[in-house]
């Protein structure tokens, strides 16, 4: 069954994001395919909503992100950026409000209860790396190229580089940020930016292997898990130790674990 987002549109023909959801698995696809799913303020909105609705919703267990077109997620929509500063000087209270807006919609990716997979297909460049980042899991195509390329606009993508620094080592984050270049994707799994690279005819299976695996295990265990890995990371070693024997020692009282290890034992 397709469910669309309900939010305003470009025009009245076009849903700049489709939302599917079966047998647990929400899948959005962004469908700006003309603009390579540059992320305007309607599909940010879009994004937010889904999300908001899905974190409530107990029966999706995984969460799958895709791009219609030749690209995954081409970063922000400049060219409605600049619109909106009509020929004159720059808005700065309309910038903040819209990376606000994004890092909201980032973060509720991150503190979704349910593993969001990027599944990457294309170009993916600026807040397009954001959201490959943001999400738990990613798999690309061979054929896909990374960048964060707002440098050579006279851009430093700062936003993205929070997510970037979060996934990659510092040096290969820097180069990525200072450069602008591409890397293909083998170079994005090398830097830890992806998991896993495929054919392209192997993405939706690949796609699954991840969305069956998440499936088959306790779901308290997936969300608290998920929770857990985030939180602990702000803590310094002896609070990450402390706060994770407090999440385990919970997990051990659910019936999921009982069971599981009973069975486990024979």
């Amino acid at each position: 069954m397709m469910n669309t987002v309900q939010v305003p549109s470009p025009s009245p023909n076009e849903q700049v994001l489709l939302y599917r959801a079966e047998r647990g698995v929400a899948t959005l696809t962004l469908n700006r395919p003309r603009q390579y799913n540059a992320l305007s303020e309607t599909l940010l909105t879009a994004l937010q909503t889904a999300l908001d609705d899905i974190a409530e919703n107990r029966d999706i267990r995984v969460v799958v992100l895709a791009g219609n077109g030749q690209a995954f997620c081409s970063g922000h929509d400049l060219k409605e950026m600049r619109a909106n500063s009509n020929g004159k000087s720059p808005d700065r209270k309309y910038y903040e409000v819209l990376f606000q807006r994004c890092a909201r919609m980032m973060m509720r990716i991150v503190r979704l209860p349910q593993p969001v997979i990027a599944r990457v297909h294309g170009l993916t460049t600026a807040a397009g790396c954001q959201l490959v980042a943001a999400c738990d899991l990613a798999i690309a195509v061979e054929t896909a190229r990374f960048a964060v390329s707002g440098i050579n606009l006279g851009l430093f993508c700062s936003t993205p580089a929070v997510a970037l620094t979060r996934n990659i080592l510092r040096k290969q984050a820097f180069e990525m940020l200072i450069t602008g270049e591409f890397v293909d994707a083998n170079t994005a799994m090398r830097y830890g930016l992806v998991n896993r690279v495929v054919p392209s005819e192997a993405l939706d299976e690949g796609v699954g292997n991840f969305v069956n695996s998440i499936i088959s295990k306790s779901p308290i265990a997936v969300e608290m898990g998920k929770r857990m890995f985030y939180k602990q990371f702000s803590y310094d070693l002896e609070a990450a130790y402390e706060y994770a024997s407090h999440v385990m020692a919970d997990n051990m009282m659910t019936e999921d674990a009982v069971k599981g290890i009973d069975g486990f034992l024979g």
